[in-house]
């Protein structure tokens, strides 16, 4: 039907067309993905093991933190707790089922669902994507792939430090800071007009188990990430990234309201109960008049 993006996440045809490397100083290296149109034959059949394979990798990468230490004979009963209530997650299992690379895309699926922030033809700016789940739903909701011939198609890139396997329909620019001004000059090529109707952001730093510091170094991300507003984000776009909540939680997010239309938190049904985990939503972007128009 016209206007509706397939729900499926991973595509099962693939190629890599080559990466283009950025020199970013001290011997940095950036590396765009881009992804071509597959063709048939064999070719096509070694694609598609070779996206199996891709698919076993970025599963591991979304799990890589958390069960590092889980196979050691040393295993805390925390880590014992944490492994038995992850195989146990309904959106572990949810996630495999319907081919999303971490259970997070129902994060963002949900918060779409409720708020529409992502319709065919939008351009979308995926901060910290790896392993790129939060991109999948992304291709779909925009259509980036073009797999629905009577909708808009749009645009996604996704940016981060760690490397993020291939995927049809989106860009990666990895690995790549993005809150570094050469990469937002690479960010504003990359993005058709030069600009994003979407910023998303379900990145954060490592923990240190310290939760006012951990809370204060994430919001620093954020603020980093609403920064770049001026200079990436369409008039009337949206403004999404995670946050853990804390005493600096009214102050950033007092900072949105000045700055959009409407901001409000979220939490998912994804986002576990006892974790202090949260969204800031911001919709309607109003640029000031400080900033001239490209």
């Amino acid at each position: 039907m016209p206007g509706e993006v397939p729900r499926r996440g991973l595509p099962t045809r693939s190629q890599v067309e080559g990466g283009e490397r950025v020199g970013t100083g001290e011997g940095a290296l950036q590396v765009e993905v881009k992804l071509a149109k597959g063709t048939a034959g064999l070719k096509a059949v070694a694609r598609g093991f070779h996206e199996s394979l891709k698919l076993i990798g970025a599963s591991l990468q979304c799990q890589r933190f958390h069960t590092a230490g889980s196979h050691s004979k040393g295993r805390t009963g925390a880590e014992h707790l944490w492994l038995t209530r992850h195989l146990k997650d309904p959106f572990v299992k949810a996630a495999k089922v319907e081919s999303y690379r971490c259970r997070s895309a129902f994060k963002l699926l949900e918060v779409d669902e409720r708020h529409r922030i992502l319709r065919p033809g939008l351009r979308v700016l995926d901060c910290g994507a790896a392993p790129g789940s939060w991109s999948q739903v992304a291709v779909q909701r925009v259509n980036a792939a073009g797999t629905d011939l009577g909708a808009p198609v749009g645009f996604v890139l996704g940016v981060d430090l760690l490397h993020i396997f291939p995927l049809e329909g989106a860009t990666f620019l990895c690995p790549a800071d993005v809150t570094d001004p050469r990469i937002l000059q690479r960010i504003r090529e990359l993005l058709p007009g030069g600009r994003a109707d979407v910023i998303l952001s379900d990145m954060a730093p490592s923990a240190t188990g310290i939760r006012s510091l951990d809370h204060d170094r994430l919001l620093g991300l954020c603020s980093s990430l609403l920064d770049l507003a001026p200079d990436v984000l369409h008039p009337g776009g949206t403004f999404l990234c995670k946050t853990w909540a804390g005493s600096q939680s009214l102050a950033f997010q007092k900072r949105l309201t000045e700055q959009f239309q409407s901001a409000r938190t979220v939490k998912p049904r994804a986002s576990r109960k006892e974790s202090s985990e949260v969204y800031l939503l911001a919709t309607q972007y109003r640029r000031g008049k400080e900033f001239a128009e490209d």
